[in-house]
């Protein structure tokens, strides 16, 4: 999402019309999700290099919009709250460029029809500001292409284009809201809001030409038709409830808007069922993955059907990531860290975010509470590997803005290159790029009239010389996190995934030398060269072994001196190892994807005692199939000539996802709150420890709660109250209550009472 929130109409295409629904037509290969191996460049598309100059004004768009004061058809970098005429075009021109400094999966802006008019904001002193749409958070037409980057021809052929070159897309994608609805800097006057889709046929199917774009199929004149409107919510697409300003509580962040924009009430089943139906299009485009918008904003249970729905559709499982955005510390780090095992959406990872500005930027925290951090984390998520680590990114100040001094920038780019997670590389960070003050639209700068895409740049290459790294040695992308020695401005911390280790040696500080102690270590004797080959100013160091012990011998670390030295034993193909599996949650049925080491040859994949269908397998990865067992969370074990691997957690749902919110009115003494439990999976198999999260009280005494549960069941529940430890159950008999049998469906408990 975008902090600066303030911040067409289609002509006819006249080619033959194609006859879609809402997925491909031809047969769709499978994602390749990103895994802990991949680095992350993130694109800002309409920030990024214009690649084609005709649709920096598409027809039907106020030209006046577009940054371009010398009319030279340009933009020129100056107003960053106008387009600037990045596109699809000038990433597929810069993947060379990607390529080379070791980007294996590209993240752009929503590729799909945002709001296309002026947004005005008006100030205390009487003057206007005008935005734009760029950023592509304020949706107006999932099933058309913003004509800003390009039509569904060209993203096509990004796609095409990345995946010749081995590489992944993830789009961004945007499920919470539309647009700003109404004004709050003109007395909440009404906006836009409004959300259209294409042309039907006689089918109910939308319909689209022969490369994919929306098309006048009534003859009206028109591409595409109203289809909820915020000012006049006849179906109750929207909450309505107005901004959440100061309101802290999960209802306030959950249902009040954020910024105005018209937060959709994704209890409704035909919000459901139209998001759903957008994500899947998309899907069947070819893309890797997902960045899901506002994740903290959204309802978890919609989030874990919208997410179940998708990976198990057609294509397998996609990369799923989202913003669920927190500070350090913020009240709401239990919620935050628990996300991904509620909803199967992993996070990009604020804490790490939040932790490295502090400590390589503002030295505001030492880097022996940065390793703190690494190893809290390490244990706090279950895939830790799996959460998307940065250092900025659009809706924060640019690093380069906090820390302008080449020796902690680089150290700070070194350590995220070796971090447990999955590194993200905001763009141009490689190329230093600032901004003019510390908002995150200032970090929004057009890098085509920044900069020369320089590849000769010490970040550009530290990036790429740890890109190769992270892919060559499994430490970096499986392994855990030890932490070996630690001061106020040195760290020096172990990856290692078996017998294979990286040890990494970081000083922050620009001109103050230190001295690192000999440290205790599992290394095998010898000399070790810097993988970064001195880029970082480091040397290579020896292992002794004394009285027995084998240790890295005492060296020294000159100012933002970053040293990484790597063991990386083959460890056979006997043994099978599990590094990673991609997805965590799905159903029976479900594609499954594990990788690792010694995954060849003749194995058997196990969901606890239950076989699943390997469907092809290689050393390093398996593809297999969710085998009928018991839901809940089981444990993955690959087997081979008589050996078990290390296990693997995955949540096996009871069935296809759909929502139930649950109500009571039930009176609670300070410190209680009220949750439901129930004989399924979802409702915690009766366990108190495994129920959902606490129920909501907007208007106590009643409670309400959504919550994912298998469709078409009979459910049998009650209330509980919790306070710390202690629990108590409401009496009387269980209550029943049936779940929809529509795969979209949501449906409402009546208001029970509690009973005593």
């Amino acid at each position: 999402m975008i902090s600066s929130l303030v911040h067409r109409r289609m002509s006819w295409l006249g080619a033959t019309a194609v006859s879609l629904a809402w997925f491909s037509v031809a047969p769709l290969q499978a994602a390749t999700p990103i895994t802990p191996k991949d680095v992350v460049y993130q694109v800002i598309t309409d920030r990024f290099a214009d690649g084609n100059t005709a649709n920096n004004t598409p027809a039907g768009f106020d030209s006046t919009l577009f940054d371009d004061p010398d009319l030279d058809g340009h933009g020129n970098g100056d107003d960053l709250k106008l387009y600037q005429g990045g596109d699809w075009q000038g990433i597929i021109d810069k993947i060379p460029y990607l390529q080379g400094m070791g980007v294996t999966a590209v993240w752009i802006s929503a590729p799909y029809e945002n709001r296309d008019t002026e947004i005005l904001d008006y100030q205390a002193g009487g003057g206007i500001d005008r935005w734009t749409s760029f950023h592509g958070y304020h949706v107006r037409n999932y099933f058309a292409t913003n004509k800003h980057f390009g039509l569904m021809q060209d993203f096509e052929a990004l796609k095409n284009a990345l995946h010749a070159q081995g590489m992944k897309l993830i789009i961004d994608f945007v499920s919470n809201h539309t647009s700003r609805w109404v004004n709050p800097t003109n007395s909440n006057s009404a906006e836009d809001g409004r959300l259209y889709e294409p042309d039907k046929n006689g089918s109910g199917n939308y319909v689209f030409d022969a490369n994919g774009n929306p098309l006048d199929w009534n003859s009206d004149g028109n591409l595409e038709n109203l289809l909820a409107n915020p000012h006049n919510d006849v179906n109750g697409w929207f909450h309505g409830l107005g901004d959440r300003g100061a309101d802290s509580s999960r209802f306030g962040f959950r249902h009040k808007e954020l910024g105005s924009l018209a937060d959709f009430s994704q209890e409704n089943a035909q919000v459901v069922a139209h998001l759903e139906q957008a994500a899947k299009f998309w899907k069947s485009k070819g893309i890797d993955g997902m960045r899901h918008d506002a994740t903290l904003h959204m309802n978890p249970a919609f989030v874990k059907g919208f997410k179940d729905a998708i990976d198990t559709d057609t294509g397998g499982p996609l990369s799923h990531f989202g913003e669920f955005f927190i500070g350090r510390p913020d009240p709401k780090y239990d919620e935050y860290r628990t996300f991904p095992d509620r909803t199967g959406v992993n996070n990009l990872d604020f804490e790490y975010y939040r932790a490295a500005t502090n400590a390589f930027g503002s030295f505001s925290e030492t880097m022996a509470q940065f390793g703190s951090m690494m190893t809290t984390t390490s244990t706090d998520y279950i895939y830790e590997n799996q959460a998307v680590t940065f250092l900025d990114n659009h809706d924060v100040t640019r690093f380069r803005y906090i820390q302008p001094n080449d020796k902690p920038y680089h150290a700070a780019i070194a350590t995220l290159m070796t971090s447990r997670g999955t590194p993200n590389i905001y763009y141009g960070t490689e190329q230093y790029l600032t901004s003019a003050d510390g908002s995150d639209i200032a970090g929004r700068v057009f890098m085509q009239t920044e900069t020369a895409f320089n590849t000769s740049t010490t970040a550009y290459q530290v990036i790429g010389t740890l890109s190769a790294l992270r892919q060559s040695n499994d430490a970096l992308a499986y392994g855990g996190t030890e932490i070996l020695y630690s001061t106020n401005d040195v760290l020096v911390y172990k990856r290692q995934f078996y017998d294979k280790q990286v040890i990494v040696a970081v000083n922050r500080q620009p001109s103050v030398s230190a001295t690192v102690p000999a440290l205790n270590t599992t290394l095998p004797t010898g000399t070790y060269a810097d993988e970064l080959g001195g880029l970082l100013f480091c040397g290579s160091n020896t292992v002794t072994n004394v009285s027995g012990q084998n240790k890295i011998t005492s060296f020294g670390l000159s100012g933002g001196e970053v040293c990484v030295w790597s063991y990386n034993p083959s460890l056979g193909t006997t043994i099978p190892r599990i590094g990673d599996v991609v997805s965590t949650m799905g159903r029976s049925g479900n594609t499954v994807y594990i990788y690792g080491t010694g995954l060849g040859g003749s194995i058997t994949v196990k969901f606890d005692t239950t076989n699943a269908t390997v469907v092809s397998n290689s050393d390093t990865k398996i593809t297999a199939t969710v085998p009928a067992v018991t839901p809940g969370i089981r444990n993955i074990t690959v087997v081979k000539s008589g050996n078990t691997s290390n296990t693997f957690r995955y949540d096996v749902l009871s069935d296809d996802q759909v929502q139930v919110i649950f109500k009571v009115n039930a009176s609670t003494v300070p410190g209680e709150n009220v949750h439901v439990v129930g004989n399924v999976p979802e409702l915690g198999n009766w366990d108190p420890a495994a129920a959902p999260e606490a129920m909501m009280n907007p208007n106590y005494p009643v409670w309400f709660l959504p919550v994912s549960v298998p469709k078409n069941t009979a459910l049998q529940f009650k209330f509980i109250k919790k306070n710390g430890g202690t629990v108590t159950w409401e009496g009387g008999s269980n209550r029943s209550f049936t779940s929809s049998s529509s795969s979209t469906g949501t449906s409402d408990t009546t208001v029970y009472t509690w009973q005593p």
